[in-house]
């Protein structure tokens, strides 16, 4: 199972992008509203015991000043992906994404890009792929499909 967390209700259309490609792998979620700076005994409690009721990789979005991913990677056992979300009080998303991305020794944070929920779902998958099989196999059909819509563009252009 994946846990996917988000600063505020704000960010949820942005992270809907990896609930949706979760749900296509048929990887279970949870997702919630956990603020590292307005809920921050919420954000304690989730991220010491997320792996014991069975997730095995976090997502976490947040925008501005983004301390939520680095907070629950301080925190958890688990393998942090961080989405930087272009919210309106940023400053052209950089905040977000210096805040994710320069993580000191010892508390890594695996980044995506600006509003990068997407990659950071098939990230997901991937590391859980790893050592499920079935998961292996829908990343592998998943690839081949991207591989298949490039060789089709390339046709139709050549035309």
């Amino acid at each position: 199972m994946v846990g996917i967390i988000m600063g505020s209700d704000s960010d949820l259309p942005i992270m809907q992008e990896a609930i949706d490609i979760l749900e296509s792998f048929n990887i279970a979620i949870e997702v919630d509203i956990v603020s590292a700076h307005r809920t921050p005994e919420k954000l304690v409690d989730y991220s010491k015991n997320a792996h014991k009721r069975g997730i095995q990789v976090i997502i976490a979005g947040a925008g501005g000043a983004a301390h939520l991913p680095g907070m629950v990677a301080s925190m958890s056992p688990l393998p942090i992906i961080g989405v930087p979300v272009k919210s309106r009080n940023s400053i052209d998303g950089w905040d977000s994404v210096l805040s994710i991305l320069q993580m000191p020794g010892g508390v890594p944070v695996a980044t995506v890009a600006l509003d990068g929920a997407k990659n950071a779902g098939i990230l997901a998958a991937q590391i859980i792929g790893a050592s499920n099989p079935k998961v292996l196999d829908k990343i592998i059909a998943y690839k081949e499909e991207l591989k298949l819509k490039v060789e089709q563009a390339s046709e139709r252009v050549k035309k």
